[in-house]
């Protein structure tokens, strides 16, 4: 499974190319399976039909945790570093880890959650969210995690996307100097989820909450009824793992469907290889669990690989700036994996938090969420990596289930800002608007992937026909990704951006069509359009041009406030546009059509090219919205 040179990597992606089926298989083979499979693959992206494995039983669980019981037994599985520097941190072992999820897998059981029941999880970065994860996968119910920062409408609109009995949650969480009430916010969501049976709440931050009699239960009581003898439920490769939430270019999150066999595979076959882990190695992946990142490179790949995971509670900038760095030397990590926007924002402090830290423990560092600007790759490499540790900027989504097209580090030779080449079994194209093939190097158009690899979609919950519409119509017999992409000279491939409505805020993926639904429910706003301009930490930042019922001159300030407390509320504070423009009128096609490049090249300063007007309903609008942009201040 591991490959150890450049040549090696040529020839695995050769005979990835050449015998795709033959290629995974024998890694899959590496992996413990109850019955062999009856076929390597079927698909058909017409009709966005995947299987890889059918007919193979499996529990991912017993890859992950009882595999490692048997042969590393004491091994730190998780290291936990708690939000508050003075509070000790944890260290789970194997066998520790292993009896905590069996346990908690019997709290489910005894709170009557069944094989492919969805149970939707809300807590903080604590290691019960990874013991509430697996626990889910052990006895075969689908889990459907939910970032913390989400709102209470957030919450209800996945609970009842996907029909969860049971909510997992905590009474409070920590972020830096914030106590965030999760229970309430929780409570507020299931006044409108009938289908939710049962609330297990964990206790954390000893905030006073609401218990529910006959609903609620706390995880602690709950652990003291149970043994930790839990059998792990046999799975077929293509049964669903868990449901993940993606922001879509229309107002409603479609729910990312991934299965357990070739989940399972592609997690682990890529993070051995990226980040080349050898055993010993911390692994610190800054992400959090409610996001793919964490999914499956804090908790699934890591575990399935034996390795050692490190979870941080908290926030990089306290109790200081250093955090991250003090994070580093305390625990010898050896491989870093953040996002741009964290590094931008810890740029902007300077050095001095760097001073004392010693790093010299990491080997690797890692990139994720977004394509990485060029000074921010020199920032990380020189004043981090020191110049000795290989960069893997990773390029991959939700719907793929792991990286996709990345540096192996200190195999491939990186490149500032570019994802460099796709891993074996990843098979990219370019394709012009048409959707005709662009060969050679030296080009660019929209990124495509041609043949599945094991962690592709399988389906949109509820709805494959929108799995289908999203992915796989705009360019038949292709996988779309709606990224823009560069492939150079030396056939290094650069992601350019998000092709499709689609906004990238700090690596997570925000609807367009999501933010104007919320602004619009705000008592006054007549109509909105979102769009994405450059901005210095989060790559991305959200401009929203607003048209109210009154002229807003006199109260600007105050409705600005109001509309964003209304996003916050809707959505999450995540979603918070960061400029408000009131506008009188949006740009609009005879059809009505809003016409949004226009507006994006407004909101990023250009506009001196707009293109040609004439066709809009009332050109006239456009200089209105460039004179109010001029003198636009931060909301």
């Amino acid at each position: 499974m591991r490959i150890r040179t450049f040549d090696e990597y040529q020839a695995a992606y050769n005979h990835s190319v050449e015998d795709p089926e033959g290629f995974w298989a024998e890694i899959a083979q590496e992996f413990q399976w109850r019955k062999p499979w009856k076929k390597v693959l079927q698909w058909n992206f017409e009709k966005a039909e995947t299987k890889w494995f059918p007919g193979g039983k499996l529990n991912i669980t017993e890859n992950a945790l009882d595999r490692n019981v048997r042969e590393r037994p004491n091994y730190p599985a998780i290291i936990w570093e708690p939000n508050d520097p003075n509070e000790p941190s944890v260290t789970f072992t194997y066998k520790m880890l292993h009896e905590y999820v069996c346990r908690f897998a019997n709290v489910l059981k005894s709170n009557g959650v069944q094989k492919g029941d969805r149970v939707c999880i809300y807590m903080p970065m604590v290691p019960e969210l990874a013991v509430a994860v697996l626990a889910c996968a052990r006895i075969g119910a689908i889990h459907s995690v939910v970032f913390g920062g989400f709102s209470a409408q957030s919450i209800a609109d996945r609970i009842n996307d996907s029909a969860c009995s049971i909510v997992i949650t905590s009474d409070g969480a920590s972020r830096g100097n914030k106590q965030i009430p999760m229970k309430d916010t929780v409570d507020d969501a299931l006044i409108g989820c009938p289908t939710v049976k049962k609330v297990i709440v964990l206790t954390h931050t000893r905030t006073a909450v609401s218990m529910l009699k006959g609903r609620d239960v706390w995880w602690e009581a709950e652990m003291k009824q149970v043994t930790s003898d839990c059998p792990a439920e046999e799975m077929d490769a293509e049964d669903p793992l868990f449901i993940l939430y993606t922001s879509g270019s229309t107002g409603k999150p479609k729910g990312v469907v991934h299965t357990c066999g070739g989940y399972m595979v592609f997690a682990a076959y890529t993070f051995q290889n990226v980040f080349q882990y050898e055993p010993g190695d911390i692994h610190f992946c800054t992400a959090d669990i409610g996001w793919i990142t964490g999914h499956s490179y804090i908790v699934y790949g890591p575990l399935l690989t034996g390795a050692t995971s490190l979870m941080f509670e908290g926030v990089p900038t306290y109790p200081d700036a250093g955090r991250f760095w003090d994070i580093v030397d305390k625990h010898k990590v050896n491989i870093l994996y953040t996002a741009p926007t964290a590094i931008r924002s810890l740029m902007g402090f300077g050095l001095q938090p760097l001073e004392g830290k010693d790093l010299s423990s990491l080997r690797v560092l890692g990139s994720v969420g977004e394509p990485i600007n060029e000074e921010a790759w020199h920032w990380y490499n020189e004043h981090i990596g020191k110049g000795n540790c290989p960069i893997v900027d990773t390029w991959w989504q939700t719907e793929t289930g792991g990286i996709l097209i990345s540096p192996l580090a200190g195999i491939t030779k990186t490149k500032p800002t570019y994802a460099t080449l796709p891993l074996p079994g990843v098979q990219p194209i370019l394709v012009d608007e048409n959707g005709k093939e662009i060969e050679g190097n030296g080009v660019s158009g929209n990124l495509c992937i041609k043949f599945p690899w094991p962690g592709i979609i399988r389906t949109t919950w509820g709805d494959h026909e929108r799995c289908r519409t999203n992915y796989f119509a705009a360019y038949p017999g292709l996988y779309f990704t709606g990224d823009g992409c560069l492939r150079d000279e030396d056939g290094y491939y650069r992601i350019t951006g998000r092709v499709d409505d689609v906004l990238n805020v700090s690596g997570h993926r925000i609807g367009t069509a999501e933010v104007e639904n919320a602004i619009n429910m705000h008592t006054g706003v007549v109509e909105s359009a979102v769009v994405g301009y450059p901005h210095d930490i989060k790559g991305q930042g959200i401009y929203a041009y607003v048209i109210t019922e009154s002229d807003p001159d006199h109260e600007v300030d105050l409705i600005r406030r109001d509309i964003l407390a209304t996003v916050s509320r809707i959505i999450g504070p995540i979603a918070k546009p960061d400029k408000i423009q009131f506008v009188k009128g949006l740009p609009k096609t005879r059809s009505g059509k809003i016409m949004r490049r226009i507006l994006r090249k407004i909101a990023e300063g250009d506009v001196s090219n707009l293109g040609d007007t004439s066709t809009l309903l009332d050109p006239s609008v456009v200089d209105d919205i460039k004179s109010g942009a001029l003198v636009e201040v931060k909301a």
